[in-house]
């Protein structure tokens, strides 16, 4: 996978589409000293979203053709008959090799174009079996927050599609430029895409001084270089490795060193991005023995080799 830096972005919007999702889409690219956002709609004619709300779209399909990003919000009914021409759309934005991402029950609409057949996809959890049952070529995903292959995109609901649009900007604009979006969100700045869709106790009832899954997860971050198990971890928590290990799964949706290998990549990202520091020194830093171990796991996570994002970041500016 390249990474790509998504300049002109596009919004498809037509009569539907869920009012939440359009917001989302304009809250995170809009206003962007980096990015263009164009929302484009059929004939460039109004459209009435979800929740009686009206949009007037700023061009027509063929704006498409100058995007290097198109976002399909969902629709408040994920089966309702599509406009033909928003489907021929897609397909023509696909075909030009333009990077395609659905939000939410956007992901029936990819299906409908035929975009997610035999590809792997997600949407809310709650719709993922209409999903199978109405495209059985897709490969459905609910458990996932957002999965993609670098050509199609989708995301379960609500937050989800924010954690999508995030990782979209860090992929092609950097961790810093993702961060600076998500702190003007007040929203979470990483949450992997492999995480749960559905964790029972999301918010622990105690706030975070006496929370010891976050007290545990404060001291792994101030300490990534430090050889941490899953032992080191409950010891930091005042708790037995084997409830440490259930609760932080319920209250994160991920296992604790899913959780770290993922936190020691996102630091090596911030650092090849902000610093000058030789590879094997970041590895170090992160809790990587050295680059050699560090390569297999960045790039299974981010998609390029250390160093091949090191220089593909160098000198980039983060969105205004």
């Amino acid at each position: 996978m390249s990474i790509r830096a998504f300049r002109t972005v596009g919004c498809l919007v037509f009569d539907g589409v869920r009012a939440f999702d359009h917001a989302v889409v304009g809250e995170v690219w809009r206003g962007r000293s980096a990015f263009r956002l164009t929302v484009c709609g059929p004939g460039g004619s109004r459209v009435r979203l979800g929740g009686g709300l009206e949009c007037v779209p700023d061009a027509g399909l063929d704006a498409l053709a100058d995007c290097d990003l198109v976002l399909v919000p969902g629709m408040e009914e994920p089966l309702a008959a599509r406009p033909p021409e928003v489907l021929e759309a897609l397909r023509a934005a696909h075909g030009r090799g333009t990077p395609i991402a659905s939000l939410c029950a956007g992901a029936f609409v990819l299906a409908e174009a035929g975009l997610l057949e035999g590809r792997e996809a997600t949407t809310h959890w709650a719709i993922a079996g209409q999903l199978a049952r109405a495209y059985p070529g897709v490969t459905v995903r609910p458990e996932v927050l957002f999965t993609g292959d670098g050509e199609i995109w989708s995301s379960a609901g609500v937050a989800a599609g924010i954690d999508l649009c995030l990782h979209l900007v860090r992929t092609g604009h950097g961790q810093r430029a993702a961060a600076e979006i998500a702190r003007a969100m007040v929203t979470a700045p990483f949450r992997p895409g492999g995480q749960a869709q559905f964790i029972p106790s999301p918010v622990p009832e105690e706030g975070p001084a006496d929370d010891p899954l976050a007290r545990a997860r404060t001291e792994v971050l101030a300490a990534l270089d430090a050889p941490w198990t899953v032992g080191g971890m409950a010891r930091a928590a005042l708790m037995s490795e084997r409830s440490f290990a259930r609760r932080f799964v319920e209250a994160t949706g991920t296992t604790p060193l899913r959780w770290l290998l993922e936190q020691r990549v996102l630091a090596a990202q911030h650092l090849l991005e902000e610093t000058d520091l030789p590879v094997d020194e970041i590895a170090v830093r992160t809790g990587f023995a050295s680059a050699v171990s560090l390569r297999p796991a960045f790039a299974r996570r981010v998609g390029v080799a250390p160093r091949d994002y090191r220089s593909a970041f160098r000198g980039r500016a983060a969105p205004a």
